[in-house]
Protein backbone atom coordinates (compact mmCIF):
# COMPACT_ATOMS: atom_id res chain seq x y z
CA UNK A 1 0.00 0.00 0.00
CA UNK A 2 1.43 3.36 -1.09
CA UNK A 3 2.33 5.76 1.69
CA UNK A 4 0.12 8.85 1.78
CA UNK A 5 2.04 12.10 1.13
CA UNK A 6 2.73 14.12 4.26
CA UNK A 7 1.60 17.73 4.46
CA UNK A 8 4.10 20.58 4.70
CA UNK A 9 4.43 22.85 7.72
CA UNK A 10 2.92 26.32 7.44
CA UNK A 11 4.83 29.29 8.83
CA UNK A 12 3.16 32.58 9.67
CA UNK A 13 5.30 35.24 11.29
CA UNK A 14 7.46 33.53 13.90
CA UNK A 15 5.11 30.58 14.34
CA UNK A 16 5.46 27.30 12.45
CA UNK A 17 2.45 24.97 12.38
CA UNK A 18 3.52 21.39 11.72
CA UNK A 19 1.41 18.61 10.14
CA UNK A 20 -1.20 17.41 12.62
CA UNK A 21 -1.07 20.64 14.63
CA UNK A 22 -3.30 23.70 14.95
CA UNK A 23 -2.29 27.11 16.23
CA UNK A 24 -3.83 30.47 17.04
CA UNK A 25 -1.71 33.33 15.75
CA UNK A 26 -2.11 37.08 16.14
CA UNK A 27 -0.95 39.17 13.18
CA UNK A 28 0.14 42.64 14.40
CA UNK A 29 -1.71 45.62 12.94
CA UNK A 30 -1.33 49.40 13.40
CA UNK A 31 -2.26 50.28 16.99
CA UNK A 32 -4.94 52.64 18.27
CA UNK A 33 -4.24 56.23 19.32
CA UNK A 34 -4.76 55.02 22.90
CA UNK A 35 -1.47 53.12 22.49
CA UNK A 36 -3.44 49.84 22.55
CA UNK A 37 -2.10 47.04 20.40
CA UNK A 38 -4.33 45.52 17.72
CA UNK A 39 -3.98 42.07 16.15
CA UNK A 40 -5.77 40.10 13.46
CA UNK A 41 -6.81 36.68 14.87
CA UNK A 42 -5.80 33.72 12.71
CA UNK A 43 -6.34 30.00 13.33
CA UNK A 44 -4.34 27.52 11.26
CA UNK A 45 -5.15 23.81 11.07
CA UNK A 46 -2.41 21.84 9.36
CA UNK A 47 -3.61 18.38 8.30
CA UNK A 48 -1.31 15.39 8.45
CA UNK A 49 -1.79 14.53 4.78
CA UNK A 50 -0.86 16.78 1.88
CA UNK A 51 -3.59 18.79 0.17
CA UNK A 52 -4.63 22.30 -0.86
CA UNK A 53 -4.28 25.40 1.28
CA UNK A 54 -7.54 27.31 1.75
CA UNK A 55 -8.53 30.38 3.74
CA UNK A 56 -11.97 31.29 5.08
CA UNK A 57 -12.36 34.93 6.08
CA UNK A 58 -15.11 37.01 7.66
CA UNK A 59 -15.78 40.60 8.73
CA UNK A 60 -13.80 42.27 5.97
CA UNK A 61 -16.59 44.74 6.60
CA UNK A 62 -16.60 45.07 10.38
CA UNK A 63 -20.38 44.96 10.83
CA UNK A 64 -20.88 41.73 8.85
CA UNK A 65 -20.87 39.22 11.69
CA UNK A 66 -22.64 36.14 10.26
CA UNK A 67 -19.27 34.88 9.03
CA UNK A 68 -17.82 34.92 12.54
CA UNK A 69 -20.40 32.36 13.66
CA UNK A 70 -19.96 30.36 10.45
CA UNK A 71 -16.24 30.01 11.17
CA UNK A 72 -16.88 29.08 14.82
CA UNK A 73 -19.17 26.24 13.73
CA UNK A 74 -16.83 25.18 10.94
CA UNK A 75 -13.97 24.72 13.38
CA UNK A 76 -16.17 22.46 15.54
CA UNK A 77 -17.05 20.19 12.63
CA UNK A 78 -15.97 16.57 13.10
CA UNK A 79 -15.16 16.44 9.39
CA UNK A 80 -11.99 18.48 10.02
CA UNK A 81 -10.47 15.62 12.00
CA UNK A 82 -9.40 14.05 8.71
CA UNK A 83 -8.34 17.25 7.03
CA UNK A 84 -5.95 17.04 4.09
CA UNK A 85 -3.92 20.15 3.43
CA UNK A 86 -4.12 23.35 5.48
CA UNK A 87 -7.13 25.40 6.53
CA UNK A 88 -6.65 29.03 7.59
CA UNK A 89 -9.58 30.78 9.25
CA UNK A 90 -9.71 34.52 9.93
CA UNK A 91 -13.01 35.31 11.69
CA UNK A 92 -12.36 39.07 11.93
CA UNK A 93 -10.27 40.70 9.21
CA UNK A 94 -11.36 44.31 9.80
CA UNK A 95 -10.73 44.33 13.53
CA UNK A 96 -11.13 48.12 13.76
CA UNK A 97 -14.58 48.10 12.18
CA UNK A 98 -15.61 45.08 14.23
CA UNK A 99 -14.77 46.86 17.48
CA UNK A 100 -16.82 49.89 16.42
CA UNK A 101 -19.69 47.86 14.86
CA UNK A 102 -18.91 49.68 11.63
CA UNK A 103 -18.58 48.57 8.01
CA UNK A 104 -15.57 50.85 7.56
CA UNK A 105 -12.21 51.52 9.11
CA UNK A 106 -11.59 54.53 11.38
CA UNK A 107 -10.43 56.50 8.30
CA UNK A 108 -13.86 55.79 6.69
CA UNK A 109 -12.32 53.70 3.94
CA UNK A 110 -13.86 50.46 2.67
CA UNK A 111 -11.33 47.65 3.13
CA UNK A 112 -12.80 45.72 0.20
CA UNK A 113 -11.93 48.63 -2.11
CA UNK A 114 -8.39 49.00 -0.76
CA UNK A 115 -6.63 45.90 -2.14
CA UNK A 116 -3.85 45.09 -2.86
CA UNK A 117 -2.80 47.76 -0.37
CA UNK A 118 0.72 48.79 0.60
CA UNK A 119 3.03 48.94 3.59
CA UNK A 120 3.15 52.75 3.55
CA UNK A 121 -0.42 53.70 2.62
CA UNK A 122 -3.54 54.48 4.63
CA UNK A 123 -4.75 52.33 7.51
CA UNK A 124 -7.05 50.46 5.07
CA UNK A 125 -4.16 50.01 2.64
CA UNK A 126 -1.89 48.64 5.37
CA UNK A 127 -4.56 46.19 6.57
CA UNK A 128 -5.26 45.00 3.03
CA UNK A 129 -1.53 44.49 2.46
CA UNK A 130 -1.12 42.44 5.65
CA UNK A 131 -4.07 40.18 4.86
CA UNK A 132 -3.28 39.72 1.17
CA UNK A 133 0.41 38.92 1.62
CA UNK A 134 0.23 36.83 4.77
CA UNK A 135 -2.95 34.88 3.99
CA UNK A 136 -4.58 35.18 0.56
CA UNK A 137 -1.54 34.96 -1.69
CA UNK A 138 -0.31 31.84 0.10
CA UNK A 139 -3.51 29.90 -0.53
CA UNK A 140 -4.85 27.92 -3.47
CA UNK A 141 -8.47 28.69 -2.62
CA UNK A 142 -10.47 31.05 -0.46
CA UNK A 143 -14.01 31.77 0.69
CA UNK A 144 -14.81 35.30 1.85
CA UNK A 145 -17.96 35.60 3.98
CA UNK A 146 -20.17 38.70 3.74
CA UNK A 147 -23.65 40.00 4.51
CA UNK A 148 -25.65 42.86 3.08
CA UNK A 149 -24.86 46.40 4.21
CA UNK A 150 -26.65 47.99 7.15
CA UNK A 151 -30.47 48.02 6.80
CA UNK A 152 -30.34 45.50 3.94
CA UNK A 153 -30.80 41.75 3.68
CA UNK A 154 -29.36 39.27 1.19
CA UNK A 155 -30.58 35.85 0.12
CA UNK A 156 -27.75 33.28 0.52
CA UNK A 157 -25.79 33.52 -2.72
CA UNK A 158 -22.34 32.96 -4.16
CA UNK A 159 -20.70 35.68 -6.23
CA UNK A 160 -17.88 34.62 -8.52
CA UNK A 161 -16.41 35.22 -11.95
CA UNK A 162 -17.68 32.19 -13.82
CA UNK A 163 -15.43 32.41 -16.88
CA UNK A 164 -12.89 30.36 -14.91
CA UNK A 165 -14.05 26.74 -15.02
CA UNK A 166 -12.60 25.74 -11.64
CA UNK A 167 -14.10 28.76 -9.92
CA UNK A 168 -17.45 27.96 -11.51
CA UNK A 169 -17.19 24.35 -10.33
CA UNK A 170 -16.54 25.51 -6.76
CA UNK A 171 -19.36 28.05 -6.91
CA UNK A 172 -21.83 25.33 -7.88
CA UNK A 173 -20.38 22.89 -5.33
CA UNK A 174 -20.98 25.37 -2.47
CA UNK A 175 -24.71 24.71 -2.67
CA UNK A 176 -26.20 28.20 -2.28
CA UNK A 177 -29.53 28.58 -4.10
CA UNK A 178 -28.18 31.34 -6.35
CA UNK A 179 -24.81 31.78 -8.05
CA UNK A 180 -24.34 35.28 -9.42
CA UNK A 181 -21.82 35.71 -12.23
CA UNK A 182 -20.26 38.85 -10.77
CA UNK A 183 -17.51 40.92 -12.41
CA UNK A 184 -14.41 41.84 -10.42
CA UNK A 185 -14.52 45.24 -8.72
CA UNK A 186 -11.49 47.47 -8.61
CA UNK A 187 -9.77 47.36 -5.25
CA UNK A 188 -11.62 44.25 -4.07
CA UNK A 189 -10.07 41.16 -2.56
CA UNK A 190 -11.38 39.06 -5.45
CA UNK A 191 -9.65 41.31 -7.97
CA UNK A 192 -6.36 41.22 -6.05
CA UNK A 193 -6.36 37.44 -5.63
CA UNK A 194 -7.21 36.93 -9.31
CA UNK A 195 -3.78 38.38 -10.11
CA UNK A 196 -2.01 35.63 -8.14
CA UNK A 197 -4.23 32.71 -9.14
CA UNK A 198 -5.98 32.15 -5.81
CA UNK A 199 -9.55 31.11 -6.61
CA UNK A 200 -11.95 32.93 -4.29
CA UNK A 201 -15.69 32.67 -3.75
CA UNK A 202 -17.67 35.46 -2.10
CA UNK A 203 -20.60 34.27 0.01
CA UNK A 204 -23.33 36.87 0.64
CA UNK A 205 -26.12 36.13 3.09
CA UNK A 206 -28.17 37.90 5.74
CA UNK A 207 -27.94 41.31 7.36
CA UNK A 208 -25.24 43.41 9.02
CA UNK A 209 -24.98 43.24 12.83
CA UNK A 210 -27.44 40.37 13.02
CA UNK A 211 -27.19 36.57 13.08
CA UNK A 212 -29.38 34.68 10.61
CA UNK A 213 -29.64 30.94 11.25
CA UNK A 214 -30.42 29.90 7.68
CA UNK A 215 -27.54 31.97 6.32
CA UNK A 216 -25.17 30.52 8.92
CA UNK A 217 -26.18 26.91 8.26
CA UNK A 218 -25.88 27.37 4.52
CA UNK A 219 -22.45 28.92 4.99
CA UNK A 220 -21.06 26.08 7.10
CA UNK A 221 -22.46 23.43 4.78
CA UNK A 222 -21.21 25.31 1.72
CA UNK A 223 -17.63 25.59 2.96
CA UNK A 224 -17.55 21.88 3.77
CA UNK A 225 -18.98 21.12 0.30
CA UNK A 226 -16.16 23.11 -1.32
CA UNK A 227 -13.54 21.40 0.84
CA UNK A 228 -14.90 18.03 -0.29
CA UNK A 229 -14.74 19.17 -3.91
CA UNK A 230 -11.06 20.12 -3.74
CA UNK A 231 -10.04 17.01 -1.80
CA UNK A 232 -9.44 18.55 1.63
CA UNK A 233 -12.21 16.39 3.06
CA UNK A 234 -13.55 12.98 2.05
CA UNK A 235 -16.39 13.00 -0.46
CA UNK A 236 -19.89 12.84 0.99
CA UNK A 237 -21.98 9.71 0.55
CA UNK A 238 -25.13 11.79 0.34
CA UNK A 239 -26.49 12.58 -3.09
CA UNK A 240 -26.59 16.21 -4.15
CA UNK A 241 -30.18 17.39 -3.68
CA UNK A 242 -30.04 20.55 -5.79
CA UNK A 243 -28.16 22.31 -8.55
CA UNK A 244 -27.82 26.06 -7.88
CA UNK A 245 -29.47 28.48 -10.26
CA UNK A 246 -27.01 30.68 -12.16
CA UNK A 247 -27.85 34.35 -12.67
CA UNK A 248 -25.77 36.14 -15.30
CA UNK A 249 -27.14 39.58 -14.43
CA UNK A 250 -29.05 41.43 -11.73
CA UNK A 251 -30.79 44.74 -11.32
CA UNK A 252 -31.60 47.06 -8.43
CA UNK A 253 -35.10 48.53 -8.37
CA UNK A 254 -35.20 52.05 -6.91
CA UNK A 255 -37.81 53.97 -4.97
CA UNK A 256 -40.07 56.01 -7.29
CA UNK A 257 -40.57 58.66 -4.59
CA UNK A 258 -39.57 59.39 -1.02
CA UNK A 259 -41.79 57.93 1.67
CA UNK A 260 -42.56 54.75 3.61
CA UNK A 261 -42.12 51.41 1.83
CA UNK A 262 -44.56 48.52 2.24
CA UNK A 263 -42.94 45.47 0.68
CA UNK A 264 -45.28 42.77 -0.65
CA UNK A 265 -42.71 40.21 -1.83
CA UNK A 266 -40.55 38.03 0.44
CA UNK A 267 -36.93 37.14 -0.21
CA UNK A 268 -36.58 34.37 -2.77
CA UNK A 269 -39.88 35.29 -4.41
CA UNK A 270 -39.93 34.88 -8.18
CA UNK A 271 -41.49 37.85 -9.94
CA UNK A 272 -42.42 38.76 -13.49
CA UNK A 273 -41.81 41.98 -15.34
CA UNK A 274 -44.56 44.43 -14.40
CA UNK A 275 -45.34 42.83 -11.01
CA UNK A 276 -45.87 45.08 -8.01
CA UNK A 277 -43.04 44.69 -5.48
CA UNK A 278 -44.47 47.10 -2.94
CA UNK A 279 -45.79 50.59 -2.35
CA UNK A 280 -44.17 53.85 -1.29
CA UNK A 281 -46.48 56.37 0.36
CA UNK A 282 -46.48 59.37 2.66
CA UNK A 283 -47.32 58.64 6.33
CA UNK A 284 -51.05 59.14 5.67
CA UNK A 285 -51.17 57.13 2.45
CA UNK A 286 -52.56 60.06 0.47
CA UNK A 287 -49.69 60.12 -2.03
CA UNK A 288 -48.75 56.57 -3.01
CA UNK A 289 -46.81 54.96 -5.85
CA UNK A 290 -46.41 51.32 -6.80
CA UNK A 291 -42.91 49.86 -7.07
CA UNK A 292 -42.98 47.99 -10.37
CA UNK A 293 -40.42 45.36 -11.34
CA UNK A 294 -38.78 46.28 -14.67
CA UNK A 295 -37.57 42.68 -15.19
CA UNK A 296 -38.49 39.09 -14.42
CA UNK A 297 -36.37 37.29 -11.85
CA UNK A 298 -36.00 36.53 -8.13
CA UNK A 299 -35.64 38.89 -5.19
CA UNK A 300 -32.15 38.22 -3.77
CA UNK A 301 -31.72 41.41 -1.78
CA UNK A 302 -33.85 44.16 -0.30
CA UNK A 303 -33.91 47.03 2.15
CA UNK A 304 -35.10 46.22 5.67
CA UNK A 305 -35.73 49.87 6.54
CA UNK A 306 -39.17 51.07 5.36
CA UNK A 307 -38.09 54.75 5.29
CA UNK A 308 -36.77 55.43 1.79
CA UNK A 309 -35.74 58.36 -0.36
CA UNK A 310 -36.49 58.75 -4.04
CA UNK A 311 -33.91 56.85 -6.10
CA UNK A 312 -32.80 54.63 -3.21
CA UNK A 313 -32.10 50.98 -4.10
CA UNK A 314 -34.78 48.88 -2.41
CA UNK A 315 -35.03 45.53 -4.24
CA UNK A 316 -32.24 43.50 -5.86
CA UNK A 317 -33.46 41.15 -8.57
CA UNK A 318 -31.40 38.34 -10.13
CA UNK A 319 -32.27 37.35 -13.68
CA UNK A 320 -32.29 33.71 -14.84
CA UNK A 321 -32.74 31.88 -18.11
CA UNK A 322 -35.16 29.49 -16.39
CA UNK A 323 -37.08 31.33 -13.66
CA UNK A 324 -39.29 28.40 -12.66
CA UNK A 325 -36.22 26.23 -12.17
CA UNK A 326 -34.64 28.90 -9.95
CA UNK A 327 -37.78 29.01 -7.80
CA UNK A 328 -37.69 25.22 -7.34
CA UNK A 329 -34.01 25.40 -6.37
CA UNK A 330 -34.75 27.98 -3.67
CA UNK A 331 -37.57 25.89 -2.21
CA UNK A 332 -35.27 22.84 -2.04
CA UNK A 333 -32.49 24.87 -0.46
CA UNK A 334 -34.78 26.30 2.20
CA UNK A 335 -36.08 22.88 3.18
CA UNK A 336 -32.49 21.58 3.47
CA UNK A 337 -31.48 24.22 6.05
CA UNK A 338 -34.80 24.85 7.78
CA UNK A 339 -34.08 25.50 11.52
CA UNK A 340 -37.44 23.95 12.42
CA UNK A 341 -36.40 20.61 10.94
CA UNK A 342 -34.88 18.51 13.74
CA UNK A 343 -33.02 16.38 11.21
CA UNK A 344 -30.80 19.21 9.99
CA UNK A 345 -29.37 20.61 13.24
CA UNK A 346 -25.83 21.40 12.02
CA UNK A 347 -22.80 20.04 13.83
CA UNK A 348 -24.50 19.81 17.21
CA UNK A 349 -25.41 23.50 17.47
CA UNK A 350 -28.88 24.60 18.45
CA UNK A 351 -30.42 27.25 16.20
CA UNK A 352 -29.61 30.89 16.95
CA UNK A 353 -32.86 32.78 17.50
CA UNK A 354 -33.30 36.53 17.97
Amino acid sequence: MAKKPTNKSFKLGKVTVKPGESQYIELPLPGLYTHSNIHMPVHIICGREAGPIMFVSAAVHGDEINGVEIIRRLKKSKALRRLKGTLITVPVVNVYGFINKSRYLPDRRDLNRSFPGSEKGSMASKLAHVFLNNICDRCDFGIDLHTAAISRDNLPQIRALLDNEKTKELALAFGAPVVLDAPLREGSMREATSQTGTKVLLYEAGEALRYDEISIRAGVNGIINVMRNIGMLAASRKKVKMEPAIAHSSKWVRAPQSGILRSTNPMGQSINKGDVLGYVSDPFGEVEQEVISPVSGMVIGRTTLPLVHEGEAIFHIARFDELEEAETVYETFHSNVDPEDDDVVPHGDEPVIY
